[in-house]
């Protein structure tokens, strides 16, 4: 295909396509190049009119060189939902929803996954693993169920029950962990080596953000050419985040779009909310945060290893961060269901109280073109709902 190599994102050191990676030596994530100016002689907005509708009608700038590898379960090209009633409600003229919880699994982490399995399989590797808050177990279990590899899954014991059965019934071995995913992932750390995993954890290796990045490139096309002039994400290790930027300049290289960009505003919970607190001090990385706590399980990420580059992008595009309080998301959650037909995730329906204090403080405006994202289905969160309701 068209891969040119594969570079550190903060030191920015080039290493060969075609091999096994994990980080770069310094610590720090890969990110994918491509050949653009010989992408864009096939992938134009015209061709695409005649694809498949998932994310590998973006062949060109994915990964993946034998397609005999893709593994699919037919993910990506999730609706994009014009929310009139929940607009009047909150005072804005033109709002959408991104619901990503059309996916296989239920949730966006089936487009990582899709790419990263894809990718595992076309490398050689056979066994996968994965530290897990709840809807990443299930993505990767599913596709490597998919492809015939093994999956092993480190959760904390405390994550969903429907995440632990779902990765369970796919066929992962499910291991339990005290503590929260930072600890899940001390643990396949620890194990890595003896048994062989390859982790694909977010951002440890190259190729999820690839999967993700699509909802950037869906984005451009179902708004007819055009970007949203707002996006609110809701942020844990926050890969579709730096994904979607990532697309967006590969967008303009491509010729699909200018210089412009919408600007991002990441959200979290206030009770696990590093990227807010990293915002506002005007600082390049996250600290760590101690006791996380947040019904919101995928925004329980005490710190993410790709911070530097949230806020990087939080500050270029001249967004921002938020966080929100529990109460607020499960109010959300009902309000979202009632109001436009979409059972949330808790994540995504932070998104909906996060936007409603930014339009309370001047930080997006009414007349802007909002695009809120939900990234998940709130029916892999009924314990939840029951608890609340």
């Amino acid at each position: 295909m068209h891969v040119t190599s594969l570079v550190c994102s903060k030191c920015h050191r080039s290493y060969p396509p075609g091999r096994v990676y994990q980080l770069c030596a310094c610590g720090k994530p890969l990110l994918v190049r491509y050949d653009l100016e010989r992408a864009a002689r096939t992938l134009t907005r015209a061709a695409l009119a005649h694809r498949e509708p998932t994310l590998w009608r973006y062949r060109e700038v994915l990964p993946v060189e034998d397609a005999a590898a893709i593994v699919s379960l037919g993910e990506g090209f999730t609706p994009l939902l014009a929310c009139r009633r929940l607009a009047e409600r909150v005072g804005v003229r033109t709002l959408y929803i991104k619901d990503e919880s059309a996916n296989p699994t239920g949730t966006f982490k089936a487009r990582g996954m899709a790419v990263a399995v894809s990718m595992a399989r076309q490398l050689g590797l056979r066994r996968l693993a994965v530290p897990s808050a709840g809807n990443a177990a299930g993505a990767l279990a599913a596709y490597a169920a998919r492809a015939g590899l093994e999956a092993f899954v480190f959760m904390p014991r405390d994550a969903p029950e429907a995440n632990r059965r779902e990765a369970e019934l796919y066929g992962a071995r499910v291991v339990l962990v005290d503590g929260l995913i930072t600890e899940c992932a001390r643990r396949l750390a620890a194990e890595q080596t003896a048994q062989g995993y390859f982790d694909v954890s977010t951002l440890k290796e190259p190729y999820r953000v690839e999967g993700k990045k699509t909802m950037g490139y869906e984005l451009v096309e179902q708004l007819n050419g055009q970007l949203p002039d707002v996006i609110l994400y809701p942020t844990g290790g926050g890969t579709g985040l730096i994904g979607m930027w990532k697309a967006f300049e590969e967008m303009e290289a491509l010729g699909w779009i200018g210089a412009e960009r919408p600007r991002f505003f990441a959200v979290q919970a206030s009770g696990c909310a590093p990227i807010v607190r990293a915002f506002r001090e005007g600082k390049a990385e996250a600290e760590e945060v101690r006791d996380a706590h947040t019904i919101a399980a995928g925004l329980r990420v005490p710190r993410a290893l790709g911070d530097f580059l949230i806020l990087d992008i939080l500050r270029r595009s001249r967004g921002g961060a938020i966080a929100v309080e529990d109460h607020e998301i499960v109010e959300a959650m009902r309000e979202l269901a009632r109001l436009e037909g979409v059972f949330a995730c808790p994540e995504g329906a932070a998104c909906l109280p996060a936007l409603k204090k930014l339009l309370a403080r001047g930080e997006v405006h009414p007349e802007e073109r909002i695009v809120l994202f939900n990234t998940g289905s709130g029916l892999k969160s009924l314990d939840l709902w029951d608890s609340a309701a």
